[in-house]
């Protein structure tokens, strides 16, 4: 498939966030409609930057991958004062470190990063899984959305309040700071 694109970004051996950091950054320089081609490594980014671009405005044109390299496409939105949307119910980690039983604590990391430590009864929904099994998730319970840094959660706590879930809540700054208890995947 050739793709004409006006930018290539190199985001190869980047873990979340840092495609999505450099790719802001770039699409800075771009001209409205012009598109971006993200090269990135990182199986969590074909979500990432499709949450990203509707966050933004910017237009997702779709995502191929040759070789383990995944080459995103964005086109820049025509509107030159598009903000970035961001979830409005934020809290802190030190919230979530005594939750009651109306509550549940989903993790939208990818399933390796939640493996390797997780917080103890989290429920584990990548968000590239997110559409397809919200309906696993109880929207009668107050709902804390972890991931690594709080830009993940961001978006997912989007999708689901845009979905119908009243009480959704994005932890930040997720678990790069967690210093509660943790537990492992056997």
């Amino acid at each position: 498939m050739n793709i004409k694109t006006d930018q290539t970004l190199d985001a190869k051996g980047l873990a979340c966030p840092m495609p999505i950091v450099k790719a802001k950054k770039a699409i800075k320089e771009l001209a409205s409609g012009q598109v971006i081609k993200i090269e990135a490594t990182d199986k969590g980014s074909t979500a990432d930057m499709k949450a990203w671009a509707e966050k933004t405005g910017n237009q997702y044109l779709g995502t191929t991958e040759d070789h383990d390299v995944l080459s995103h496409y964005i086109r820049k939105s025509s509107d030159e004062d598009t903000q970035e949307k961001q979830h409005p119910n934020v809290v802190d980690n030190e919230s979530i470190e005594s939750l009651d039983e109306n509550a549940v604590i989903l993790d939208v990391r990818e399933s390796a990063e939640y493996a390797f430590g997780h917080i103890p009864g989290a429920i584990s929904i990548p968000l590239s899984d997110l559409d397809e099994r919200m309906g696993e998730i109880d929207d009668t319970k107050n709902i804390y959305v972890v991931c690594r840094t709080g830009n993940r959660s961001d978006m997912a706590s989007q999708k689901l309040a845009a979905r119908g879930f009243d009480h959704v809540y994005n932890v930040v700054p997720g678990m790069s700071e967690w210093s509660g208890e943790t537990k492992k995947s056997k």
